[in-house]
């Protein structure tokens, strides 16, 4: 386990259905806004808005980044995501192994992941 992760960043956000979740998910990992998006169905949230108790089936999507693109990430899911104030929760990640943390570093911001120990590339 490395402890050199400072700028590492876990990005969540819960959206109303799996089709929102896909749709963030792909763009911020395209875009390497991300390294990775995972997709967590059936969630239910329970929540206070506007002075009302609600309750909602909701999927999580979790982002892994880097702190530099936290921002950018933040701006591409307001600007594709329904709700009027979608749950961001940014996280700094307290650990992780060397070679998750450079995968994430590598994956994000436009560099190129050749660098990365085989285990962490598409079989070839």
């Amino acid at each position: 386990m490395s402890k050199a992760v400072d700028d590492l960043r876990i990005v969540s956000v819960t959206c109303p259905n799996e089709e929102v979740a896909l749709t963030i998910a792909r763009l911020v990992v395209e875009r390497r806004l991300a390294a990775c998006a995972n997709i967590v169905p059936g969630v239910r949230s329970v929540y206070r808005w506007m002075g009302e108790i609600s309750e909602d089936s909701e999927v999580l999507v979790t982002m892994k980044t880097r702190e530099d693109f936290v921002e950018s990430l933040y701006t591409a899911i307001v600007a594709n995501h329904p709700y009027q104030q979608p749950a961001i929760e940014v996280v700094a990640l307290a650990g992780a192994g060397r070679g998750v943390a450079a995968w994430i570093r590598a994956e994000t911001g436009g560099e190129e992941s050749t660098a990365l120990p085989k285990t962490f590339r598409s079989q070839e």
